[in-house]
């Protein structure tokens, strides 16, 4: 493959480092964080990973103007996928929204943005309640730990915390993510049950259960939590 075809990146050498690391910067660019190597594994880990580079810079874009226009279709990220939204106006007076066949379709009445992102929001909050108790379930058990309580809400900055009580709270908008990185989030969470900060120890144990917990988190970086 000629150099042309390859995306645009910076590379940055850290001797200290151990693996090879991809993430973006605010501007969208690819950044290459490794030890030395040579220029022919970098042109080979690129083409590799040519569809996830494609894949998040996407994302990325689309985080930073995160507001749904819903004067023209439109699409709604649900585990990790990008699907179709279709406004649909209806004699009913009421809205809807439902997931047919791959496709989100809005049924409404009267035209109201507010109205229509509070009926997206229940969406990803009963879609959370029903599918992520049992994948804590499954990491509390895998990491032999035990969380208090399990929490939803809609929140701006945090995908996640877990409190002094090892209450956890889990962000609704954690249904746009694929399973993997909510997977992530997950064993992030549980992880403060044993380390109440993000030292050494921490990320020991969450890179335990989760070795490219590193990719994961360069992923989870270009959603928005809202």
């Amino acid at each position: 493959m000629s150099m042309s075809l390859l995306p645009r990146y910076r590379h940055i050498i850290n001797p200290k480092l151990k693996h090879t690391y991809l993430t973006f910067d605010e501007g969208g660019d690819l950044i290459i964080k490794s030890p030395r190597v040579s220029q022919h594994y970098i042109e080979k880990l690129l083409i590799k990973k040519s569809s996830w580079i494609n894949r998040s810079r996407e994302k990325l874009i689309q985080k930073k103007d995160n507001t749904l226009d819903y004067s023209r279709q439109t699409e709604i990220y649900f585990h990790g996928k990008a699907y179709p939204l279709i406004l649909s106006q209806q004699a009913k007076k009421r809205t809807e929204l439902s997931f047919e066949n791959g496709t989100f379709i809005l049924r409404y009445h009267r035209y109201d943005e507010t109205l229509f992102q509070k009926h997206i929001d229940k969406f990803y909050k009963k879609e959370a309640s029903a599918f992520i108790p049992a994948q804590v379930e499954y990491w509390a058990s895998e990491m032999k730990l035990t969380p208090n309580r399990i929490s939803f809400r809609k929140t701006k900055r945090q995908w996640g915390s877990c409190n002094m009580k090892n209450d956890l709270s889990f962000n609704t908008m954690a249904m746009k993510l694929p399973l993997d990185v909510i997977q992530y989030l997950i064993v992030h969470e549980l992880a403060h049950i044993e380390h109440k900060h993000h030292q050494k120890s921490f990320w020991a144990r969450v890179e335990k259960h989760l070795p490219n917990y590193r990719q994961l988190v360069a992923e989870l970086k270009t959603y928005s939590t809202v």
